[in-house]
């Protein structure tokens, strides 16, 4: 699969961009869950609304997996024996339009499952079958350098709370706020990073 040619995004034209991409693709299976790719990323921005979370970490639990319609190396299938790098993916899209904070989460929310396995005693057995499978292609629990190298992150506590709410958002049947819903957030996000770098 080739790289996916983002040159004509703009700050303009990226939320539409998004919206266009769960407007085709929201219907996927997300990872052999119980719920489609689009019910996903929505419930997760739905669950950090819940809990108060900024506009921003609203927007990074919305698109922390949008690396997974962008990877060149397709989406995932419950048949992977190779990690398709979804994280790394996310974020390379977004970085130019989003500030690091988002960027970050979507380049972490891997890691930080990582992480929990290695730090948090009981997340482990809270993983769905899923999430265990693509935590053995990438990289198991982190051992202590990497424990370390992740805490130096100066967005890994966002990343993880991401991740929390990542792993909440396998639920058939939650009512979510619509993609459209979030169309104005995620447009005032963008424009407040572009303004801060002119």
């Amino acid at each position: 699969m080739a790289k996916p040619d983002f040159s004509r995004l703009t700050h303009d034209n990226i939320v539409a961009f998004i919206a266009d991409i769960f407007e085709r693709r929201g219907a996927d299976s997300y990872l052999g869950e119980q719920v489609t790719m689009s019910e996903h990323m929505l419930q997760g921005a739905w669950l950090a609304e819940q809990e108060g979370a900024a506009d921003e970490l609203v927007a990074a639990a919305l698109l922390h997996d949008i690396g997974h319609y962008t990877s060149e190396f397709g989406p995932y299938s419950p048949s992977d024996t190779q990690d398709k790098h979804h994280d790394e993916a996310g974020a390379e899209m977004l970085a130019p339009f989003f500030p690091p904070v988002i960027t970050e989460c979507a380049k972490l929310h891997v890691a930080a499952k990582r992480y929990l396995c290695a730090t948090d005693p009981g997340y482990f057995a809270r993983l769905s079958p899923a999430s265990v499978h693509t935590l053995s292609l990438q990289g198991g629990p982190m051992n202590e350098e990497e424990i370390v190298g992740f805490e130096a992150n100066p967005f890994h506590r966002e990343a993880v709370r991401v991740r929390i709410w990542d792993d909440g958002g396998k639920v058939p049947g939650m009512k979510t706020k619509t993609f459209s819903d979030y169309a104005g957030l995620l447009q005032r996000v963008v424009d407040s990073h572009l303004a801060a770098h002119i």
